[in-house]
């Protein structure tokens, strides 16, 4: 659980590391950043246990990278997710016309009363209780639908920012990796080239001195 929050590397090297995986995608750069975009929106909405899930769809849809999508879902984590979720349902409430106060108390006691409500509802599938909804309904309507809808809008925006910078990031590092190969190959190709000639030298070499020796008069 420490490591999903604050990784031991740090979210720093953390972040890097998911930069340097999908610059070394073998796919095209656009390719990349759809599946970037794809990953990245489904990131900000609340879909717990599903993102993945989505992400691959998602990807699938617009004929992303599917592995760019999936590392893409790693934009936010439990430290950034709260300040996130504040905001997309503080704008999602604005959109609605919905007047709550959106306090840690409030937010707490309505996850408490869906909860609450989940449970007894679970156990009502195997006795005699009568299932309850309120606080589901009201969790469903104040909490998850605002955050939803307010989640679209930042969540697109970030994603584009992110699906431009993704496509010069990628073609920048492949037109450089290609080079490198290039070059790489151009220095076996010398190498071999210069083996082929001092082998040729040295078995010119013999043939001349084989020659010598059995010419006549040779000691």
């Amino acid at each position: 659980m420490r490591e999903q929050i604050y990784p031991r590397s740090g979210i720093r090297r953390a972040v890097l590391y998911v930069i340097y995986r999908m610059r070394r995608l073998p796919d095209q750069p656009h390719r990349v950043a759809r599946g970037v975009f794809a990953g990245s929106l489904v990131g900000f909405l609340p879909l717990p246990g599903m993102q993945f899930l989505a992400a691959w769809g998602a990807a699938r849809l617009i004929r992303g990278n599917v592995l760019a999508a999936l590392l893409a879902t790693f934009n936010t984590n439990p430290l950034t997710t709260p300040f996130f979720a504040v905001l997309a349902m503080s704008l999602g409430h604005w959109i609605m016309g919905i007047e709550a106060p959106l306090s840690a108390e409030y937010i707490g006691r309505a996850f408490g009363h869906a909860g609450r409500d989940l449970w007894f509802n679970v156990k009502a599938m195997f006795g005699p209780a009568h299932t309850q909804w309120e606080g589901l309904i009201q969790f469903w309507h104040e909490i998850y639908v605002p955050y939803f809808i307010g989640a679209l809008g930042p969540g697109i925006l970030l994603s584009l920012i992110g699906y431009y910078i993704t496509i010069p990031l990628v073609a920048a590092y492949q037109k450089a990796r290609a080079a490198k190969s290039h070059e790489r190959s151009e220095r076996r190709h010398r190498l071999r080239e210069a083996l082929a000639e001092a082998a040729a030298r040295l078995k010119h070499r013999d043939h001349v001195e084989t020659s010598d020796d059995d010419a006549p008069g040779s000691p």
